[in-house]
């Protein structure tokens, strides 16, 4: 018994004093520094579109967008007792005489607003073409899944953004 319980000791001790190779490196941080947490970048606009632009309006960043990031543009639809209401582009609203559509593209340097659709732009009232105000926010991909995109306070807590820069 004496002799199990010295091979077990020893055989314990050289399996605990056992080093293996050293595994592969992992991979760096963003932008090869380590760790760190994601940043959402945003900013709010006010646009008045008109038949001289096209009815478009479009905004450079003024930071570095990676070719993984997301743009998301949210319109101020309407407000409830003073709160504004946002919703996620694209929006569309009809009328008798056609539909009217906000609509929005984006690249690595800039995000373009448009009115699209099928009424006549210059018949539509100021409401629908002026001063409509818009919140941007750029996240990173990799970030998105399970969050309701559509709701920007689900964004504005997820990214931590406590306010929006006017432009």
């Amino acid at each position: 018994m004496k002799r199990i319980i010295l091979f077990t000791s020893v055989f314990a001790l050289l399996l605990t004093a056992c080093t293996g190779d050293q595994g592969p490196p992992g991979f760096d941080g963003f932008d090869g520094q380590d760790g760190g947490i994601f940043v959402a970048s945003a900013f709010e606009i006010v646009i008045n579109f008109n038949e001289d632009e096209d009815y478009q309006f479009t905004e450079p960043y003024g930071f570095e967008v990676f070719p993984s990031d997301v743009t998301l543009v949210y319109i101020e639809w309407e407000t409830d007792n003073g709160e504004p209401i946002w919703r996620l582009l694209t929006q569309t609203e009809y009328f008798d005489d056609g539909i009217l559509v906000y609509n929005y593209d984006f690249t690595q340097q800039d995000v373009r607003i448009f009115l699209d659709g099928t009424i006549d732009f210059n018949t539509l009232d100021n409401v629908w073409t002026q001063n409509q105000a818009f919140r941007v926010v750029v996240v990173p991909a990799d970030n998105v899944d399970g969050l309701d995109l559509s709701n920007l306070d689900v964004i504005m807590q997820a990214y931590a953004i406590e306010d929006f820069e006017l432009r």
